[in-house]
C-alpha cells in the first residue's frame, strides 16, 4: 500500500497541468490564455508549497512518518509550477526579450519580488537530492528554513497583483500564518521541555 502512495500523489500533482495543457490544446484559456496560464501556474506553484509546508504538521499531529516522505516531491511541484509560470512570463507575455524582461524586473517590485520568490525555489530544488542534504549537513536545514520567506515573497507577489481581489491571496496568507504559528508554538513547547 505505501508504495503506491508516491506514484498516486506525483499522478495527482501533474492533474492541473494536464488540465491546463488540455486548455491550450482546445484554445479554451479566454480571451487572454497567456496571462490565464501564467495566473494558473502561479497559483498552483503556491497551493503546492502550501501543501508541502503542511505535511510536517500532520506529522507531529498524527504521528505518521507518510506525510513528510511526500514533503520534497511536492515542493519540487511547487518549483515545477513556479518554472513554468516564470516560463509563460517571459515567452508569451514578453517574448523572450533579455530587455524587457531585465527593465520588468528593475522597474516593477511585484515582478521582483515574485522573482525572488522563484530564486529561493529553485535553490532548494536544486538541494534536495539525498546526496546534497547528507554534504550540506546542518547547512541544508538552514537553506531550507528559506521556503517560509518564499512562501510569504509568493503571497506579497499575489496580492500585489490581485490590488482589489484580494480573497484568494488573502486565504493562502492565512493558511501560512497558521503554519508559521504552529512551527513557533512547537519550536517553544520542545524548548519548554528539553
Amino acid at each position: 500500500m505505501n508504495r503506491l502512495i508516491k506514484p498516486a500523489v506525483f499522478m495527482l500533482a501533474l492533474i492541473p497541468f494536464a488540465l491546463l495543457l488540455l486548455q491550450v490544446l482546445q484554445n479554451n484559456l479566454g480571451p487572454d490564455p497567456a496571462q490565464e496560464l501564467a495566473k494558473a501556474t502561479g497559483e498552483w506553484s503556491l497551493r503546492f508549497l502550501l501543501i508541502a509546508l503542511t505535511l510536517t504538521p500532520l506529522r507531529f499531529i498524527t504521528g505518521s512518518p507518510q506525510f513528510v516522505r511526500q514533503r520534497r516531491m511536492l515542493g519540487l511541484f511547487a518549483l515545477f509550477y513556479a518554472t513554468v509560470h516564470l516560463l509563460v512570463w517571459m515567452s508569451f507575455l514578453l517574448g523572450f526579450r533579455w530587455i524587457a524582461i531585465g527593465e520588468e524586473l528593475a522597474e516593477r517590485p511585484f515582478i521582483t519580488i515574485g522573482f525572488l520568490a522563484y530564486l529561493i525555489l529553485a535553490a532548494l530544488g536544486v538541494t534536495s537530492p539525498k546526496a546534497v542534504v547528507r554534504k550540506m549537513g546542518k547547512n541544508w536545514k538552514r537553506l531550507h528554513r528559506l521556503v517560509y520567506v518564499a512562501a510569504v515573497l509568493a503571497i506579497v507577489h499575489l496580492l500585489w497583483i490581485l490590488r482589489t481581489d484580494i480573497q484568494e491571496a488573502v486565504l493562502y496568507g492565512g493558511i501560512l500564518a497558521l503554519l508559521l504559528g504552529y512551527r513557533v508554538y512547537r519550536h517553544f513547547a520542545i524548548q519548554r521541555s528539553a
